[in-house]
C-alpha cells in the first residue's frame, strides 16, 4: 500500500475546524491527526445517516461536506447507512415515539441517498457500509451484554428523554436502545473520528464510551452546527419552507440563495463550500471594503453550490439568467410557454388569476397598481385593461419579479 502524503498538521487542522461547532476532546483529535501524519496512515472517519426520508436539502449536506474535507485530505471516508437503525428511529429532538419505518421504505430511501451523497463525496474513495451487516446478526445475549455497559440513569439524563419524563410523555424501551445499538457501528468500524450535527452530541458521546468498553481507544467527535434556513432565523427545514433541495433546478436554487440576508452568506460559505478560512476572510474583506458588492459575493456562492449538485455550466447559465431577470430586468432565456385558445377579450386581472400567477383577484389588482405587471416589456398599471384574445398572437407576460410566461394565442 502506497503511503499517503498528508498536508502539514496545522494546515489540516485549520481546514477541518472550519465551521465546526465542537471537537471532543480536541487534544485527542489533534494527537490522532499528528500520529496520522507521522506514520502516513489515514484516519478512519465516519458519518452515520439513517435514510428516514428520500430527499436531502442543503442543511443535510453540512456534515456530509465535512466528511468530504477529510476525504480531500487523504483520510478514509466511511459513509454508513443506518438501514437497521432507521427501522428503530432516532429519538433525537422528538417529543413522542415515532413509528418505525418498514424495510421497503428504508431500502428505497437508502438508494436515493447514495445517488445524492455522491454529488459531494468521491464515489471511488468512499467506503459505504450498512449497519444491518452487524446489528441484524446480534443475538439476545449480545444485546444484553451491550446494555450492561451503560447506566439507565445516564441515559435518562438525555434532554429528549428527561423532558418527556417531566411532561409524562411515553418513552418506548427500543428508543433507549438506539444510541447503544448505533454505538456498535463505531465499534465494528473501528473509527478514529465520528461526525455529526450538534443535536447528535449525546449519541456520539455514547458511541465513544462504548468503543472504550469494547477495548478500543475511543474515537474523537466533530460536530457541525445546524444550518440556518433562507429566512435567516430558523433551522433549515422542509416543514418550515425555508430550505433548498439539492435536486431542485439550478435556477430555483440560485434564486433561493440570492434571497438570503447578506450577513448569512458568510455562514453558508463556511458550511456549504470547500473554500478555506483564509479565502473566506479575504472575500469578506473585499465586501467590507467596498471592492466587491454583496450581491456579487452572493452570486459566487450560489454558483459554487449549484456546481456541486449540477455542473459548472448549469451554474453559469443560472447566474446569467438571474442577471437578465433581476439586474437587467429582461425575460429569462427560456420562459414557460402557455397556449390559449382564441376567444373574447379578457380582463388582465382575470387572465393573471386563470394562469395561476396570482392567488386572488385582489392580489392581481395590487400587482398591477404597483406597476409589477408587464406585457412585452411595457408596464400595465390599469387593472381594468382588456387583453385581446380573438386573433393569433404571442406576447411575454411578467407578473412580479420572478414570474414570466410566454403566451401563445391560437
Amino acid at each position: 500500500m502506497t503511503p499517503v502524503k498528508f498536508k502539514p498538521l496545522e494546515e489540516q487542522l485549520a481546514y477541518l475546524k472550519k465551521g465546526a461547532a465542537e471537537i471532543i476532546p480536541e487534544d485527542e483529535f489533534k494527537a490522532k491527526l499528528a500520529q496520522s501524519v507521522k506514520i502516513a496512515k489515514p484516519l478512519r472517519v465516519y458519518l452515520g445517516v439513517d435514510p428516514t426520508a428520500p430527499d436531502l436539502h442543503l442543511g443535510h449536506t453540512v456534515v456530509l461536506r465535512k466528511l468530504k474535507h477529510f476525504q480531500d485530505l487523504g483520510h478514509t471516508a466511511v459513509f454508513l447507512i443506518g438501514d437497521f437503525s432507521a427501522m428503530i428511529g432516532d429519538p433525537t429532538g422528538v417529543s413522542e415515539t415515532r413509528p418505525p419505518l418498514t424495510r421497503e421504505q428504508v431500502d428505497a430511501n437508502a438508494k436515493t441517498y447514495l445517488e445524492q451523497v455522491f454529488k459531494i463525496l468521491d464515489r471511488e474513495k468512499t467506503e459505504v457500509r450498512y449497519n444491518s451487516e452487524w446489528l441484524s446478526k446480534m443475538s439476545a445475549e449480545d444485546v444484553v451484554r451491550l446494555c450492561s455497559h451503560y447506566r439507565l440513569a445516564r441515559m435518562l439524563e438525555r434532554e429528549d428523554f428527561s423532558s418527556r419524563l417531566d411532561k409524562g410523555q411515553p418513552i418506548s424501551v427500543h428508543e433507549l436502545l438506539y444510541p447503544l445499538l448505533t454505538a456498535m457501528d463505531a465499534v465494528k468500524l473501528q473509527s478514529d473520528v465520528e461526525l455529526g450535527a450538534t443535536e447528535q452530541k449525546f449519541n456520539l458521546l455514547v458511541h465513544r464510551e462504548i468503543q472504550r468498553e469494547y477495548g478500543l481507544p475511543g474515537q474523537a467527535i466533530l460536530t457541525m452546527p445546524i444550518l440556518v434556513g433562507l429566512d435567516g432565523t430558523r433551522k433549515m427545514s422542509k416543514s418550515l419552507g425555508n430550505y433548498v433541495g439539492i435536486t431542485e433546478a439550478p435556477g430555483e436554487i440560485f434564486g433561493k440563495l440570492m434571497s438570503i440576508p447578506d450577513d448569512l452568506m458568510w455562514s453558508y460559505y463556511e458550511l456549504l463550500t470547500d473554500r478555506t478560512p483564509n479565502e473566506i476572510a479575504a472575500l469578506k474583506k473585499e465586501v467590507a471594503g467596498g471592492a466587491l458588492h454583496p450581491m456579487d459575493a452572493k452570486m459566487r456562492l450560489a454558483e459554487e453550490v449549484i456546481s456541486d449538485f449540477h455542473s459548472q455550466d448549469a451554474a453559469r447559465k443560472a447566474a446569467e439568467n438571474f442577471q437578465r431577470v433581476f439586474r437587467d430586468r429582461q425575460a429569462p432565456v427560456e420562459s414557460p410557454v402557455v397556449k390559449l385558445p382564441r376567444g373574447s377579450a379578457k380582463k388582465l386581472t382575470a387572465l393573471l388569476l386563470d394562469l395561476k400567477l396570482v392567488p386572488s383577484k385582489a392580489e392581481a389588482e395590487r400587482l398591477i397598481k404597483q406597476k409589477a405587471v408587464e406585457i412585452d416589456g411595457v408596464t400595465i398599471d390599469d387593472p381594468r385593461k382588456d387583453i385581446e384574445l380573438s386573433r393569433p398572437a404571442e406576447f411575454l407576460l411578467r407578473a412580479g419579479k420572478k414570474k414570466f410566461l410566454r403566451i401563445v394565442v391560437g
